[in-house]
């Protein structure tokens, strides 16, 4: 847990350590501000009283912009006050006015870490070793300690997967509140589950690739033998398959080989080389 003070004062000489390095390590709200500003004056008490409150929890920077122009002007400042919100070294929202205060917490949590957080990943590994009434033991006690955190629902339908009900974790999937329906995470869960659910009764990996050897054109085979090498985490083999199901045929399944795909894209975070390289194939392929 951090020690540092919660509300700094930055300049062309700091921003670099304090916001974008510091961005690495815990959000960084940035206030450009100047003092003949008066939503700026009744902006600036809010956000340090908030910066209090969250004990610790983002740090807010202080951008006198009338000291600081060069800075303004690389990030695109023109209207006062702007708050900007950076994680990882990049801009990832933004408002500007002197917001309500229950605006401005919205804002916040919408961004920052909650404390039962913690409690979710811990809970996530244990569902990954295969411990599940541990893991919902700690998603209990999120649940206790955080009954807002809107990611509850994610771990709790982990949970119900990890057990075996997967249509019925599929149907939570889709019941998901509209701020969580395309999440990340959401994405990436509703991918390994349809993949999970496409193998149940399915044949083994090597009898699946017999029968796609003695037939090309068994697309159901094909699908499941993508299947079995994404959930073991082989996603180059499982694309190379989908890719192919896709172009032989896209009625299978309400065009599972392309839905397999983009579900595997979320499953790597949409991003790095193998995304990029099939993401142009199947372009390519579609158009």
């Amino acid at each position: 847990m951090t020690h540092s003070p919660p509300v700094v004062t930055v300049t062309t000489q700091n921003f670099q350590s304090l916001v974008l390095d510091g961005s690495f390590e815990r959000p960084v709200l940035v206030d450009f501000w100047a003092d003949w500003c008066a939503p700026c004056r009744a902006l600036m008490p809010l956000l340090a009283k908030l910066a209090e409150e969250y004990g610790g929890r983002f740090l807010l920077a202080k951008v006198n912009t009338e000291e600081e122009q060069a800075l303004a002007a690389q990030f695109g400042i023109r209207s006062l006050p702007t708050v900007q919100l950076f994680k990882s070294g990049r801009v990832i929202d933004q408002f500007m006015g002197a917001l309500p205060e229950l605006q401005v917490r919205e804002f916040l949590d919408r961004h920052l870490p909650r404390l039962s957080d913690g409690l979710l990943a811990q809970a996530r590994g244990l569902l990954a070793a295969g411990e599940l009434d541990a893991a919902q033991s700690l998603i209990e006690q999120a649940r206790s300690q955080d009954p807002a955190n809107a990611r509850l629902v994610l771990a709790e339908i982990q949970l119900t997967a990890a057990r075996g009900a997967i249509n019925q974790a599929l149907a939570d999937l889709d019941r998901l509140p509209i701020e969580l329906a395309h999440d990340p995470e959401a994405n990436a869960l509703r991918g390994q589950l349809r993949f999970a659910s496409a193998l149940e009764g399915a044949p083994a990996a090597a009898d699946l690739t017999t029968r796609l050897a003695t037939d090309p054109r068994d697309s159901e085979a094909r699908y499941q033998l993508a299947a079995h090498h994404a959930l073991h985490g082989n996603y180059a083999e499982a694309l190379a398959l989908l890719l192919e199901l896709m172009k032989r045929d896209r009625a299978f399944a309400d065009d599972a080989g392309r839905k397999g795909m983009l579900a595997i894209f979320d499953l790597l975070g949409g991003q790095g080389e193998l995304v990029a390289s099939y993401r142009a194939k199947m372009m390519s392929a579609l158009y």
